[in-house]
C-alpha cells in the first residue's frame, strides 16, 4: 500500500505513549506540563434539549472561547455547550472518564496532544467523522479538510477523526535582548556551538544573578534541542525512513554540544524540576535570557506572563549553521466526538461551529493559533496578530510522515537524551540503548500485527512530505 503524502505548510510530530498496544514512543507527553487548572463555561440560560459536554487543554484562549461558546448558548435552544478546561494529566482523564461513563461529547486535539490516533480508534472511543463532513459544504470550504488529512495523526484510511484548524510552528527561539546585548551579542547565533557560548557569556555576566538559558522538567528535549537536530538533518524520531528501522546515531553530536550548557553552568539552577509554566514565569521575569518553544508563547508572554523587558524571536541554529532539515511544525487546534456521545448530531453541530469562518477568524485574529487553511489564511487581518507574526512558518518546515508507533520498554528517547545532556549517561550507551529496544520493538509490533514498516525509498529531510510512503508488514 501506497500512499503520498503532500503538504506546503506544516511539519507531523511522533506520537507518544498515550494508552496501551501500538502507542508510539518518542519524548514525553505535554498532558501534565501546566499545573491543575480546571473551569467550566456555560450560559445561564442553557434549557436546551441537550447539552454537548466539550472538554479542553487550551488555557490560552480561555477568554475567547468563554465569550463564543456564551454566544453560541445565547442563539441556540435545541442545543446547549458545557466547556470545561483540564490541563492535567489529558490523555489519561479522557480514558478514565470513558471507561467510567463520565466521558464528555467532544474533546479539543492537536497534534502536540500525544494521543496515538491507533490506540483511540482501535478501543473504539474516538468516532469517525467522515459522514458529517461529507454533508457540511461550509465545513469543507472553510477548513479544507480533505487537503489536511494525515494517515495516522488525524486519519486512518478513509475515516478523518479530527480536523486541524490551526498550525503551530515549529520551535523558536525567544530570548530576553537585553540580557543578550549585554553580554556582547546583537542576535542569536545560527550554530547551536556558539549558542551554548552565548549562554556562558551571559551567565558570566550575570554575575550569579541571571543565567544563560532555562528548561523544564516537562518534555525538556523536545522544546527546543530536538528541532535543532531535525534541522540538522538528524532522523526525526530517530526513525530512518529509507532503511525503515530506528537509527538514532545522528543525535550523538548534538547531545555531546548540549551537554555543555550544564558543564557550564549557564543553565539557570533547579529550572530543569520546574513545571513550564514556573519556568515562563521566571524567563518573563528576567531570570534568564535563552527559551525555546513554539508558537504558543506568543499570547504567553503577551497575556500569561508578560515580559518585563524586550524579547524576540529567533531561528534555532543547527550543527553547522546549515539548515539541512526541515523543522516539524504541529497541526492543531481539532475537536474529536467521543463514541460514547449521547447525541452526535448535537456535538457535529458544535464541532462545525468551532470551525465555522465567523468562530476561527476571531481567533486567528486574537492571535490564539495560525490558519491552516488557505482560506482563512485569506480571511483574516494579520495586522490583528500580534506577536504571532515573528512565528510566521519558514520555507524549511514540513510535514513528516508518521513513524511506526512501536509500544517501547523502558524509557523513551526524549528521556534518554535528557538523559544524557544531564551527564547521566554516555551518548554512545544511550544511542546503543535506543537503537537496540526501539527495533526490538518494532520488530514486534510488526509480528503481531499492532503497527507496519514504514519504508519511503525516495526520503528528503528537507521534504519529508513530498515522498512516496509504503507500509510493510514485515
Amino acid at each position: 500500500m501506497k500512499k503520498n503524502y503532500l503538504c506546503a505548510l506544516l511539519a507531523a510530530l511522533v506520537a507518544l505513549p498515550a494508552m496501551s498496544a501500538c502507542g508510539s514512543s518518542s519524548a514525553s507527553s505535554s498532558s501534565a506540563e501546566t499545573s491543575a487548572s480546571s473551569s467550566s463555561s456555560k450560559a445561564e440560560s442553557s434549557a436546551g434539549n441537550y447539552t454537548v459536554k466539550v472538554w479542553s487543554n487550551n488555557r490560552h484562549d480561555e477568554k475567547y472561547m468563554t465569550e463564543k461558546v456564551n454566544e453560541f448558548n445565547s442563539n441556540n435552544s435545541d442545543v446547549q455547550i458545557e466547556y470545561t478546561i483540564m490541563t492535567d494529566d489529558w490523555a489519561n482523564s479522557i480514558q478514565l472518564a470513558y471507561q467510567a461513563g463520565t466521558a464528555p461529547d467532544v474533546i479539543t486535539i492537536s497534534a502536540s496532544d500525544n494521543m496515538a490516533l491507533n490506540d483511540y480508534v482501535n478501543s473504539g472511543m474516538f468516532q469517525s467523522l467522515s459522514d458529517y463532513i461529507k454533508n457540511d459544504a461550509d465545513f469543507q470550504k472553510v477548513t479544507e479538510c480533505y487537503v489536511h488529512v494525515y494517515e495516522g495523526l488525524n486519519s486512518i484510511g478513509n475515516d478523518i477523526y479530527w480536523v486541524p484548524n490551526g498550525v503551530r510552528s515549529g520551535t523558536r527561539i525567544e530570548y530576553n535582548k537585553g540580557l543578550v546585548e549585554a553580554a556582547g551579542y546583537d542576535k542569536i547565533p545560527s550554530t547551536l556551538s556558539e549558542l551554548v557560548k552565548l549562554c556562558k557569556d551571559v551567565t558570566a555576566k550575570g554575575n550569579g544573578s541571571t543565567y544563560g538559558v532555562g528548561f523544564t522538567s516537562s518534555s525538556p528535549f523536545s522544546r527546543w534541542l530536538e528541532g535543532v537536530g531535525e534541522m540538522s538533518g538528524y532522523t526525526h524520531g530517530g526513525y530512518d525512513y529509507k532503511a525503515g528501522k530506528f537509527d538514532f546515531s545522528s543525535w550523538k553530536p548534538l547531545l555531546e554540544t548540549a551537554s555543555q550548557l550544564f558543564k557550564d553552568g549557564s543553565v539557570l539552577p533547579g529550572s530543569e524540576t520546574q513545571g513550564v509554566d514556573n519556568s515562563r514565569a521566571l524567563f518573563a521575569q528576567g531570570s534568564f535570557a535563552v527559551w525555546g518553544n513554539a508558537s504558543q508563547e506568543a499570547r504567553v508572554f503577551t497575556e500569561q506572563f508578560p515580559c518585563n523587558f524586550d524579547w524576540g524571536v529567533a531561528e534555532l541554529p543547527t550543527m553547522t549553521g546549515e539548515v539541512k532539515g526541515a523543522l516539524n511544525c504541529t497541526p492543531n487546534f481539532g475537536f474529536t466526538m467521543l463514541t460514547s456521545s449521547k447525541n452526535k448530531d448535537a456535538s457535529w453541530k458544535v464541532i462545525s461551529y468551532f470551525s465555522s469562518e465567523d468562530f476561527l477568524k476571531g481567533y486567528f485574529e486574537g492571535g490564539y493559533s495560525a490558519p491552516l487553511s488557505k482560506y482563512m489564511e485569506g480571511k483574516i487581518d494579520s495586522s490583528k496578530v500580534g506577536r504571532l507574526a515573528d512565528f510566521a512558518l519558514k520555507d524549511y518546515e514540513d510535514v513528516y510522515p508518521m513513524p511506526p508507533a512501536v509500544t517501547v520498554e523502558g524509557d523513551n528517547y526524549g528521556t534518554v537524551f535528557w538523559n544524557v545532556i544531564l551527564g547521566n549517561i554516555s551518548a554512545d550507551d544511550a544511542i546503543n540503548d535506543l537503537n537496540t529496544r526501539y527495533n526490538a520493538a518494532l520488530e514486534s509490533g510488526i509480528s503481531n500485527g499492532s503497527c507496519k514498516r514504514l519504508v519511503i525509498e525516495d526520503f528528503d529531510p528537507l521534504h519529508p512530505s513530498a515522498g512516496t510512503c509504503e507500509y510493510l508488514s514485515k
